[in-house]
């Protein structure tokens, strides 16, 4: 316990220092965030993956502390996602890209032995999806890193239940390091996740989910690990409702996030970051309850209720321009409108 304790406070400190230390190294190679208002660099990302990967291995080389092969492998897995995604920001590759370089990895680490291959499969797929949504919180100051923390916490606590050490450390180490980086990234951010950085978190809770639930019935599984990645879910599954209702493309990226619709009814940066974590804790605050076996598996249909009412309410809020046709025309066509129009 106190082992555990040690070893996330040292993540926190050593990621809030790291990532002020690697923000003018960012800059100069240009690893910045390009989608904001401001350019913003990615060294938190970075910062995350690399603390996260120390401490766990030095927490390992202690006497009498447990941490199993399956931790290595998340490690190791973990650590290509996190290139993978540091390619990404660099480079911009295709969500397929990502997508199946993601789901190779997490083929290499599924327990199909405890879930076996058709379910280990649908495991697969599930990680897959769910490092992209994790990708795709993180458009805001705080969002991502706050979303992250409660989940990692949550995963912690049902490995701690499985009396899983290793992943119960590898989640709390993880937690701490985003606690860390979310010193520099609450609005307005010096520092910026990433895709090296967003991905492999995302990765990583997903997995340490799968592992929790190994072994255990595949219905309520898939309602827990709902629960315990609903703010994500829900925010995936609404920006793929509202593409496919605006005729637009899936993959095409656009202002159309829970958070970005948030902001249009009113919110304030911090404001909506703040509300979507409470959102992402009560989902995450079920799934643990129910793992645990402290309430019933009913209560994971409230989570499902709740998180489609959720979407269907804010996707009628308009993010997408309007077709103006003046938007189109030429100076020359829109001045004689501007004149008649006085």
């Amino acid at each position: 316990m106190l082992y555990g304790i040690t070893a996330a406070a040292i993540a926190l400190l050593l990621t809030a220092l790291l990532a002020v230390l690697l923000r003018v190294p960012a800059r100069w190679s240009r690893l910045v965030d390009r989608r904001r208002q401001r350019e913003v660099p990615l060294s938190g990302g970075v910062a995350v993956v690399v603390v996260t990967g120390v401490v766990v291995c030095a927490y390992g080389w202690v006497e009498g502390v447990p941490t199993g092969g399956e931790v290595r492998e998340l490690l190791v897995a973990g650590g290509v996602v996190a290139l993978l995604g540091l390619v990404d920001d660099v480079w911009r590759l295709r969500r397929r890209v990502l997508f199946a370089g993601t789901a190779a990895a997490a083929a290499c680490v599924v327990p199909y032995g405890e879930t076996g291959v058709g379910t280990g499969l649908l495991a697969v797929v599930w990680v897959a999806g769910l490092t992209l949504g994790f990708r795709g919180v993180d458009h805001a100051d705080g969002l991502a890193g706050t979303v992250g923390v409660v989940t990692a916490f949550g995963v912690g606590v049902c490995a701690a239940v499985e009396v899983m050490d290793g992943i119960a450390v590898l989640m709390s180490v993880l937690a701490a390091a985003l606690t860390g980086f979310l010193m520099h990234n609450w609005h307005p951010a010096r520092v910026a996740l990433g895709a090296c950085g967003s991905m492999p978190a995302g990765f990583v809770i997903a997995l340490g989910a799968v592992y929790a639930r190994a072994g255990s019935g595949i219905g309520e599984s898939a309602g827990v690990l709902f629960a315990l990645t609903a703010l994500v879910c829900a925010d995936a599954g609404l920006v793929l409702l509202s593409r496919r209702m605006a005729g637009r493309a899936v993959l095409r990226s656009g202002p159309d996030h829970l958070a970005h619709r948030l902001r249009r009814l009113g919110l304030t940066a911090p404001g909506a970051s703040l509300l979507l974590g409470a959102g992402a804790l009560s989902g995450v605050a079920v799934g643990v309850l129910v793992h645990a076996g402290w309430v019933g598996s009913d209560a994971l249909w409230w989570v499902a209720g709740t998180a489609l009412v959720v979407v269907l309410a804010v996707s009628r809020v308009s993010v997408y321009a309007s077709r103006d046709p003046r938007r189109v025309m030429s100076p020359q066509v829109r001045a004689p409108l501007r004149v008649r129009n006085g």
